[in-house]
């Protein structure tokens, strides 16, 4: 059986905890983490916070979903159409790589239909092929809709070019 990733549902603020305890069972797990600037009155830190809150990502079969379902943590597996939510390895890599490349990205639900295709020409998403939710002045929003939700990029228009449709 191959294993898949899957998201599961955590109590607030345990995203790291839940992470690292299934990383202890021997799972492949992901908590995707955000470089966020915090300001204190005496300074500015960088710090991580999970992108998604209450969510982490572990890849399994069905044989061990039990044993990710018993974590301590673990509220239940994230359910999209009446089955737990598959996402693609190759969304769980643009995440990273998005990650990787920017600080302070916004997630936000996403409510508002797809239209038209893109293709990114430049920078660290190059090639990346997806959905266009809207566009203004600079901010260009990247639909991962597996998940249901909209990761956000600020990436000049000059930076886009059209892709015909099949």
């Amino acid at each position: 059986m191959s294993s898949k990733w899957l998201a599961i549902y955590t109590r607030p603020r345990w995203e790291k905890k839940v992470d690292l305890l299934l990383k202890e069972k021997g799972f492949e797990s992901y908590c995707p983490l955000n470089k966020v600037r915090r300001k204190w009155s005496d300074r500015i830190k960088l710090v991580e916070e999970p992108l998604f809150k209450s969510y982490v990502f572990v890849k399994v079969d069905d044989t061990a979903r039990t044993a990710v379902r018993m974590t301590s943590g673990v509220i239940n597996f994230v359910y999209w159409d009446g089955k737990p939510a598959v996402i693609k390895e190759k969304e769980i890599g643009i995440i990273k790589r998005f990650l990787d490349e920017h600080e302070n990205v916004e997630v936000q639900p996403m409510d508002i239909k797809l239209n038209q295709r893109v293709k990114i020409t430049h920078g660290p998403l190059m090639d990346q092929v997806g959905q266009v939710v809207d566009i203004r002045h600079k901010t260009v929003k990247v639909s991962i809709d597996s998940i249901g939700y909209v990761l956000v990029a600020y990436i000049e228009r000059t930076k886009l070019t059209s892709v015909q449709s099949r």
